[in-house]
């Protein structure tokens, strides 16, 4: 078969700037294929993996199995930028949910954007002074589930018998 070509790490800069154009133009496979090549070079590149992590996440709707997210979080260095982007991928999950017009999805979706939102109070905890994007992500998950009107799941009732 083929062998893959390293690039040059002098070039990570610009390929970096690529990866993020592709995204912008949704284009998330060739973004997510530039940062394996990035990553190979420069294996702890933050915005390499960000952009990977971000291109993965695109994905979930497009209905193809895509290599895990989460497995990228170790990853990041930082507590808030995991938890930040593990709330990103639970979002995503639940966006994808609720897009793809599944039955029962709006259970999941619910189920999704709560555990986002648990990361996002957490990543809120350790932020920078600066940074409300945690803040701001948690607030478009709670107007998602208002406006869609999610519910939980109700609890199953147990089945009586009589004995």
């Amino acid at each position: 078969m083929f062998e893959l070509k390293p690039i040059h790490r002098e070039a990570v800069p610009n390929a970096l700037r690529k990866a993020e154009l592709y995204r912008l133009l949704n284009e998330s496979a060739q973004a997510e294929s530039i940062c394996y090549d990035i990553l190979q070079v420069d294996p702890d590149n933050q915005r390499a993996l960000i952009t990977l992590l971000l291109s993965l996440t695109d994905q979930f709707d497009q209905g193809i199995p895509v290599n895990s997210p989460q497995e990228l979080l170790p990853r990041l260095q930082g507590e808030y930028e995991q938890a930040y982007y593990a709330g990103i991928i639970y979002e995503r999950k639940a966006r994808a949910q609720l897009n793809g017009g599944i039955p029962g999805g709006g259970f999941v979706a619910y189920e999704l954007l709560r555990e986002a939102m648990f990361w996002y109070e957490r990543a809120e905890a350790i932020r920078p002074p600066d940074n409300d994007d945690a803040t701001l992500r948690w607030n478009a998950c709670v107007r998602t589930i208002s406006a869609r009107r999610l519910e939980a799941r109700l609890e199953e009732k147990p089945i009586m018998t009589s004995e």
